[in-house]
């Protein structure tokens, strides 16, 4: 109601059911192998609508934190969540097609998501100024763990009969927009900014920095600060993105027979990792930086990519070691948001985000397909596990060039 403060902490729990949802974009890898055996598809194809989603979701991201930041966040939210629900509503119809199923979940779906991403990271930056890593670490963590949820549901609904593919994919669609329809738009009834000039009860801000506080998204642009930080999260944003949209088949072909859990259940608990690193390496960047906590997800995904992930065929191992990733991976969608808003000011913090999102994107659509391509390539050949190993050889490199961006971050502000 106008002029009545919300309690900001129901804000948080809406923003964090909202991203709950939206972490359907990482429970894919379950839709791959049934699609496959229904229609024959190799694995190039399968994964091209989880690209195409990812180029979507950065593309409507940049557009909404323009317009959120003009129209507040409640509006944008439940767009998104109307193109979430209305995608998965056209794979219903659509998805016994590539091109079907990449316009339908893939561009649709990946609009939505990315339309309604954005409103609740903006909203608890400027509700929780006095404590924005662990609060975007909590929203952002149940995007992170929506696949835990959405991972063996979607594995009950599909089924494993091939016989009934063709029956439970398009239900799984239909429930799938009944669900989003509902709480994603049901949740950005919530959202709304703080009055001007609000702060937490007994909180003082830090004093300002030398510098422009608040940046515009052309001035941001100009900053090497920008270009570095992009840099940082397109190769940390590589890395996981490979390997969630990877996880559940790597189960299946190379541990499947020391398996303990199906590929859909280990996918939900690298997801649970991946939503706990969220809310850890939030908290971390709090206490020590966001420099610091960067410079930690880079090391330890290339040693996990480098050490741990060659050679594994035990199901152990390789679960550990996606989860290791997962953890890794979730911190980048914690700690970028605060170091925009660190490094170039809260009032145009959606705008400015949207942009450096698109170095996720731009990762998410490019990586993936070329090292699937290269397991493709390997399994035709009759060495899958070759192919694994190279591309976890390539992401070690990638996670290194990452951890070496973090080392040279730094505020705008420091350039003078």
């Amino acid at each position: 109601m106008p002029g009545v403060t919300p309690n900001r902490w129901k804000l948080a729990a809406a923003a964090i059911l909202m991203q709950v949802c939206l972490g359907i974009l990482y429970s894919w890898s379950v839709f791959r192998g049934p699609l496959s055996e229904l229609y024959g598809w190799d694995k190039t194809v399968t994964i091209a609508p989880y690209r195409w989603s990812i180029l979507f979701f950065t593309l409507a991201m940049i557009v909404a934190g323009f317009w959120q930041d003009r129209v507040g966040p409640r509006r944008v939210g439940a767009v998104g969540g109307f193109l979430l629900g209305t995608g998965c509503l056209l794979a219903a119809f659509l998805g016994d097609t590539p091109l079907g199923l990449n316009v339908s979940y893939g561009l649709v779906g990946g609009l939505g998501v990315g339309f309604a991403y954005v409103t609740p990271i903006a909203t608890c930056v400027k509700w929780f100024p006095d404590k924005r890593g662990l609060v975007v670490g909590l929203a952002v963590m149940g995007f992170g763990v929506g696949s835990l949820i959405f991972a063996p549901l979607l594995e009950a609904l599909i089924g494993s009969d091939p016989a009934r593919y063709a029956e439970t994919i398009p239900r799984t669609f239909l429930i799938l927009a009944a669900v989003f329809y509902v709480l994603v738009i049901g949740s950005a009834q919530f959202f709304r900014v703080p009055p001007p000039g609000w702060l937490p009860a007994g909180w003082t801000p830090p004093r300002a920095k030398k510098g422009r506080e608040d940046y515009l998204p052309g001035e941001m642009l100009a900053t090497p600060s920008f270009w570095i930080a992009w840099l940082a999260y397109f190769m940390g944003s590589a890395v996981g993105l490979t390997a969630i949209g990877e996880s559940a088949p790597l189960v299946r072909e190379l541990a499947g027979s020391t398996a303990v859990m199906s590929g859909g259940m280990a996918l939900g608990v690298m997801s649970l990792f991946n939503g706990i690193g969220r809310l850890m390496w939030g908290v971390v960047s709090d206490k020590l930086g966001r420099q610091g906590a960067l410079f930690g997800m880079g090391m330890i995904a290339l040693l996990v990519c480098a050490l741990v992930m060659p050679g594994a065929a035990n199901f152990w191992r390789v679960l550990i070691g996606i989860c290791l990733v997962g953890f890794c991976y979730g911190g980048y969608l914690a700690v970028m948001p605060t170091l925009a808003a660190d490094y170039f000011g809260q009032k145009n913090i959606g705008a400015n985000y949207g942009l450096l999102f698109s170095a996720w994107g731009a990762a998410g659509f490019i990586v993936p397909g070329y090292l699937s391509g290269i397991i493709e390539q390997a399994r035709q050949a009759g060495n899958i596990a070759q192919g694994y190993d190279q591309v976890f050889y390539w992401l070690a490199g990638i996670a290194g060039v990452a951890a070496g961006m973090a080392l040279i971050a730094r505020r705008p502000a420091s350039e003078r």
